[in-house]
């Protein structure tokens, strides 16, 4: 099979990636992003039904940087995201709300995935490719898919969990190393809708015991459907120890620690759950990114844990690929 060509092959279709090949794209290379899934985003996720729809993986976003408080004030300005003014408290362990030291949130609209996919707009995208192997061929790298496919490029970004990169990186032994340290905790994503809105005086709450990390009204959300949906993450510790427990058990036994905020019993209209094997890094690199001979590593867990460190790795891998270049 005769292999096809491209300048740079990103693989993922997240925040890192795209943020990488945008800005490749924008410096007049060639650019293909490949992506295992249907959709865009990766964790930056939002699930939609009728009259409903949760963002059941990354919450909202902050802005610290230069970098990306420049990048926000375009994205604002084209109505890619907006801020959240939902109130969101701490629940102390006698479960009352303490109010947090007030900070900035924001989130893409209609819904977090809709950001990276406004970002991507313009960009060749190959979706549900997995990327198989990734071998040396001469000034060049060679990419074999699961679906039989073959491409060649120059230089490759992968912006993928450092468990899905560290096998594709055998032939850079340095980078390889460097990926497999890196430990991704799991995260439990409930999703529930109810018929009346829940007894909690609070849009959102970061909880420090219990099954429960934290609960967000999902509906609260600018341009959210009205209907009361609430997305509840477990715990990295609760996720690790239930990680391959039966889906319905865990949405069961997450509903009922939220029920025991709400002074009682829940009966969503509707429950479901989601499972993030590699929600946040437990030891993130301090690097920004990884790149040898013209393969580069980019994501959130290459900085640290939020949307911002995946923009700012994928975008400082973009500027250190064109120096190279």
């Amino acid at each position: 099979m005769t292999a096809k060509r491209c300048d740079i092959a990103v693989i993922g279709a997240g925040m890192a990636g795209i943020s990488c090949a945008r800005q490749l794209a924008a410096a007049g290379r060639e650019v293909v992003i490949f992506d295992k899934s249907k959709g865009m985003g990766g964790r930056m996720a939002t699930r939609r039904g009728d009259g409903f729809s949760f963002d059941h993986g990354a919450q909202y976003f902050t802005v610290r940087t230069a970098e990306f408080v420049a990048a926000l004030a375009d994205w604002q300005q084209a109505g890619w995201c907006a801020p959240w003014s939902g109130r969101v408290v701490a629940l102390a362990d006698d479960g009352q709300p303490r109010e947090l030291v007030p900070e900035a949130r924001f989130v893409g609209t209609p819904g977090m995935s809709a950001l990276c996919r406004a970002l991507a707009d313009g960009l060749p995208v190959q979706h549900q490719l997995r990327l198989l192997a990734l071998q040396r061929n001469g000034n060049g790298w060679q990419l074999a898919f699961d679906d039989g496919s073959q491409w060649q490029a120059q230089q490759v970004v992968l912006a993928i969990p450092p468990a899905q990169a560290a096998p594709l990186l055998a032939a850079l032994p340095a980078l390889q190393t460097r990926a497999a340290a890196v430990e991704m905790q799991p995260c439990w994503a409930a999703m529930l809708l109810s018929d009346s809105p829940l007894p909690l005086a609070f849009d959102a709450a970061f909880i420090g015991e219990g099954p429960l990390s934290w609960v967000a009204r999902n509906n609260s959300k600018p341009a959210r459907p009205a209907m009361e949906s609430w997305v509840l993450h477990a715990s990295p510790a609760w996720s690790a120890q239930h990680v391959d427990d039966d889906p319905a058990q865990v949405a069961q036994a997450l509903c009922a620690a939220l029920a025991g905020h709400c002074g009682g019993s829940l009966s969503p209209h509707q429950l479901s759950v989601h499972r993030w094997l590699y929600a946040q890094a437990a030891n993130p690199l301090p690097d920004g990114f990884l790149l040898q001979d013209g393969v580069g590593v980019a994501g959130d867990w290459c900085l640290g844990q939020r949307v911002e460190d995946a923009y700012l790795s994928g975008t400082r891998l973009a500027d250190a690929l064109l120096a190279a270049h």
